[in-house]
């Protein structure tokens, strides 16, 4: 409606209001006068005249076509996204010869006859009135006969078998997790949290002596835009400097990002920081080796404890002074592990599903086992290390793509405790493009199935208690790791699109809508901010269920992709303003600094200029894949099967999860590069 247009509505509409209320006076008139006088004002404020009709017409139409508009403008969006990444040469990133996705193919191959087959019954009327083998007289019917007969005596039962089996899995992993959430909930209540025998108070006014010896770990490799924010973090520790001592284990191949590091290497030390640089030449055993090449350095066993940040972690100047005095008086704890907090959690969707997933870990998962078990699993970094248990446990291993679970496994086997600091935050940056995620989500799912089958034995033969044996094979690996990935891609992903095919096997609604609703609103608590996101998350899990599922059977059968490590990119988004405030309240000393101090720092900033065009050479694009479009089609296949079968929650479920396939198929959640 045009300016013009709203002005004559409005004009019209005033004129209206002030005749009904002259109607409303004048019918009062003439029922006092004369109350048997027929009173034919009384239709006209009670009926609508064709003008004011029209206008109300009007109004539907313009919500209806804005409607429209918005659809279309948005699913051209989607088609010429698609298009553009179909045809770019790059776009594919899942290999079409993966023994999953040709399993997929051919299981989007059957459906799609399927459905063509029951659309010609629907349209026969089949549906109403099945056809037997006896009464048939067409060969299509007689053929759509023999199929009801196939699909309900051979098909529909092993298939009902495997949804029993599935929906037990789903209802132990969904127990497990409540179990979680009370135990969270109970230690809220009791406030319940470690206690440190001792406490740090100003470095100059206590004895140097007073502070043990600790060795800080910076793991790196090509982490051009995070390196001087978590060099510079550590290197302001409110610590002692003669009393740490840090070390930058770069793994880089990339020349001119090795000499940037060793640059802002040397400006810290001309500061008088405790800091070295060290440079493997062969990269073997990726951060596993990095760190048992640096923990086999003489000097090592010079200090009590060791530190380890990786690349893009922030810990705050106080964060040896919150977490070396737990050590104090507990001979037996090896391990001290604080909480993650993410600086661009709001960053996009892909960020926000990220902070739900990690919070509920965090907050439920370690802070819960922390308090009960003394046991999780080690996060990697941003934790304290008693040196005496690294060496106990036989140190770092490079069997492995999960070398902090499987350290913490040991550790665990031979009697160590562990800690977790819910209150003592490190800041980190989380992976904003779909690509990333997806290969740290691999290596977070394809590594603890190697651990298992390397360590299962070792667990058996261990002299820990026999609960500890259990809650390791049952909890920690078997239920956490491998039920919860099988379950979720074998139930929503493939059981549910057959169930429509094959009714005759049935998957209840309360599986489908409401237990996940309910695990989903758990999953949510300890991110209260998060709950607007609460449908998205609930699908994006099931869509990232077909990448755990890989993953998961990669490490368990040793295929070849369940070794591979890349290192996840990161955007250098971490809040090194912080740090630029903190250092700059140092003494004069630090900030005047000497010509050589300056002169290494502006060559580091002349290479860091230089390479800005080869940055921008090298963006990175928007991917395709393979899995999740087919997947995708699978369900929208199956929801128009549920449609003709008037299967309502069925319907609903797999079309929203289907578009979320397709959505995630196509790069279109996180970031997005033009």
């Amino acid at each position: 409606m045009n300016p013009a247009q709203h002005r004559e509505f409005q004009e019209w509409w005033n004129k209206q209001r002030q005749f009904l209320y002259q109607s409303d006076d004048a019918l009062l008139t003439v029922e006092i006068r004369s109350p048997t006088t027929p009173d034919n004002t009384v239709d006209k404020g009670h009926t609508r005249s064709a003008r004011q009709l029209s206008w109300l017409w009007l109004l539907k139409f313009q919500q209806l076509a804005s409607s429209l508009a918005w659809f279309t403008n948005a699913l051209f969006y989607i088609l010429r996204t698609a298009n553009r990444r179909i045809a770019s040469p790059d776009s594919l990133s899942d290999s079409s010869s993966s023994r999953l996705y040709r399993i997929i193919r051919v299981f989007l191959i059957l459906v799609i006859l399927l459905l063509c087959f029951e659309l010609v019954a629907y349209f026969k009327g089949w549906h109403f009135s099945p056809p037997s083998v006896e009464s048939a007289e067409a060969m299509v019917e007689r053929v759509y006969a023999t199929w009801l007969e196939i699909r309900a005596n051979y098909l529909a039962p092993p298939l009902q078998s495997l949804t029993n089996v599935c929906i037990v899995l789903f209802l132990i992993q969904s127990v497990d997790r409540a179990l979680l959430v009370l135990g969270c909930f109970w230690i809220k209540v009791r406030k319940l949290k470690p206690v440190a025998a001792v406490e740090y108070g100003n470095v100059d006014g206590e004895s140097v002596e007073a502070y043990p010896m600790v060795l800080v770990q910076i793991p790196m490799c090509n982490e051009r835009e995070v390196y001087q924010q978590s060099i510079a973090a550590v290197c302001i520790q409110d610590w002692p400097k003669e009393r740490m001592l840090i070390q930058v284990l770069d793994d880089s191949d990339e020349l001119d990002v090795q000499l940037l590091i060793k640059a802002e290497v040397q400006k810290w030390q001309q500061r008088g920081v405790h800091i070295m640089y060290r440079h493997r030449l062969i990269r073997t055993g990726y951060k596993a080796g990095n760190l048992k090449s640096a923990m086999s350095c003489d000097y090592v066993k010079d200090y009590e404890f060791v530190a380890i940040f990786d690349a893009d972690f922030q810990p705050g100047p106080d964060f040896l002074k919150k977490t070396i005095p737990y050590f104090k008086g507990n001979d037996d704890l090896a391990l001290v592990q604080t909480r993650w907090a993410f600086v661009n959690k709001d960053e996009n969707l892909l960020t926000r599903l990220q902070n739900i997933n990690l919070s509920f870990h965090f907050e439920v998962e370690q802070q819960v086992n922390g308090v009960f078990l003394n046991f999780f699993g080690f996060n990697g970094t941003a934790g304290v290390w008693r040196t005496k248990a690294l060496e106990d446990c036989g140190g770092w291993m490079e069997r492995t793509t999960v070398e902090d679970m499987d350290i913490a496994v040991r550790a665990h086997l031979c009697g160590w405790k562990f800690i977790y600091l819910n209150d003592v935050k490190c800041l980190c940056e989380l992976p904003e493009s779909y690509e990333a995620y997806k290969k740290q989500q691999h290596r977070w799912h394809s590594g603890p199935m190697q651990l298992f089958r390397l360590c299962f034995l070792d667990v058996l033969r261990s002299k820990v208690s026999l609960g500890k044996k259990a809650n390791l094979i049952f909890l920690f690996f078997l239920l956490r790791k491998l039920i919860l990935p099988f379950y979720s891609f074998t139930l929503f992903c493939i059981i549910l699109p057959l169930t429509m095919f094959l009714p005759e096997a049935q998957l209840p609604a309360w599986v489908v809508c409401y237990v996940p609703g309910i695990m989903s609103i758990l999953n949510i608590l300890p991110s209260p901010r998060s709950f607007p996101f609460i449908v998205p998350y609930l699908l994006f899990e099931n869509t990232m269920s077909v990448t755990k599922f890989n993953a998961m059977i990669s490490g368990l059968f040793r295929f070849g992709s369940s070794y591979e490590w890349i290192v996840t990119k990161k955007l250098g988004r971490s809040s090194e303003a912080d740090l630029i405030a903190f250092a700059e309240k140092e003494s004069d000393s630090i900030i005047k600094t000497s010509s050589l101090d300056r002169s290494s720092s502006d060559s580091g900033l002349n290479e860091l200029s230089k390479l800005e065009n080869k940055k921008a050479a090298n963006k990175r694009k928007n991917r395709l894949y393979r899995k999740e479009l087919a997947l995708a089609l699978i369900l929208l296949t199956a929801s128009v099967r549920s449609l003709l079968s008037a299967q309502g929650i069925h319907f609903y479920f797999l079309l929203f999860q289907g578009i979320s396939f397709l959505v995630v198929g196509l790069d279109l959640i996180g970031e997005q590069v033009s």
